[in-house]
């Protein structure tokens, strides 16, 4: 009998070689444009999707949330016109499915709200078909991803809600299963091979996740993703490195950081408390245009030494305008943006894209 982790292996190293993805999740871009963001390079109008391709990017991150009726960004009709400006602009798209109508992340995964009282197989037979579904309107639309997210940062147990300290594996199993076979599905119908990605964050979490899940049978994907915030997180680079390595090693998988950040001041442009302050700041790193430009390049470099294959920023486009959110007025990131806080105007840090990233090893 085949052991379970070289059957994993096995699988998912029958893949294509996968590119080196550079780039960023820009869930944001369509609503700073309604609030009032100037975006700039040079002093120039500058379209952030554009501005990111010319900058050396090839992929755009995008979030979607089944039913957002407290904000009208991140449901479908937004995404579409995410997808739409990022393939425009000669980008790959990886969709990032959270199942859910807010956010879903590392510390809850709480069910949309139309799923909430179904049993589990209902819940199955609900994701599966709200996966399809959206893929298949995408891919009608021309738009099909070309990399799909089964889950955001899915720590905890799928739509467990916030505060289930142990994961059902028979159950999240099937949940986990049901939406890798919906893009599977999907790919099939539209003659389109979508690559999947499940993804955890920090990478301290990432071994014991990953070995629970394939013991519980999730086995059919083909990337990693890691959020690495080393304000979150147990591990410096040099441990994160050890974790992209054992990870591919291990499961077979192509494995990226999806998501990073990093201030380039610790100034604000509004009222609101920044996330990333002092306490997110790394030795040799300064919060700086220069400093945040260096720890994307060192962080990328260690990536690829350790057999990685990508870094995706979180929400550069984040920047303070005279909207708000629930946490406050302007934004809680502009100081970790690739725009500067008086004029949006571009900054260092998009260079990293551009950069040649040679394998030291």
């Amino acid at each position: 009998m085949v052991p379970l982790f070289s059957l994993a292996a096995a699988l998912a190293a029958a893949t294509p070689q996968t590119p080196l993805y550079l780039g960023a999740d820009l869930s944001f871009t369509n609503e700073m444009d309604a609030c009032g963001a100037a975006f700039q390079a040079r002093g120039k109008p500058a379209d952030p999707f554009v501005l990111l391709k010319q900058k050396g990017g090839n992929l755009v991150r995008v979030r979607i949330w089944n039913d957002p009726r407290w904000t009208k960004y991140s449901n479908y009709d937004d995404v579409l016109k995410t997808i739409r400006r990022a393939h425009a602009a000669g980008l790959q798209v990886l969709l990032d499915f959270h199942y859910s109508d807010d956010w879903a992340d590392g510390d809850k995964q709480i069910a949309p709200a139309a799923w909430a009282g179904m049993t589990t197989d209902q819940q199955v037979r609900a994701l599966h078909a709200y996966t399809y579904d959206t893929l298949m309107k995408l891919a009608a639309a021309g738009q099909m991803p070309e990399l799909v997210q089964v889950g955001n940062e899915t720590n905890p147990e799928l739509m467990a809600g916030p505060k289930k300290p142990v994961i059902d594996w028979a159950r999240n199993a099937k949940l986990l299963n049901a939406g890798i076979a919906a893009v599977r599905a999907a790919g099939k119908a539209t003659n389109t091979k979508p690559r999947i990605m499940l993804h955890i964050a920090q990478p301290e979490n990432v071994i014991p996740w990953f070995d629970d899940a394939t013991v519980a049978g999730v086995m059919d994907y083909d990337m990693i993703g890691i959020s690495y915030y080393s304000k979150w997180s147990k591990y410096n680079l040099a441990g994160l490195a050890k974790v992209i390595a054992t990870a591919h090693k291990r499961y077979g998988a192509d494995v990226m950081v999806v998501e990073t950040a990093y201030p380039f001041t610790l100034d604000s442009a509004d009222s609101s408390t920044n996330l990333l302050g002092q306490d997110s700041l790394i030795p040799g790193y300064p919060a700086t245009p220069a400093g945040q430009l260096k720890y994307l390049e060192d962080l990328t470099q260690t990536v690829v030494d350790s057999g990685g294959n990508g870094v995706v920023y979180w929400a550069p486009d984040w920047v303070s305008t005279r909207c708000g959110t629930r946490w406050g007025p302007g934004s809680n990131w502009e100081n970790a943006a690739w725009f500067d806080l008086k004029r949006h105007e571009a900054l260092p840090a998009l260079d990293f894209m551009g950069k040649t990233y040679r394998r030291s090893r």
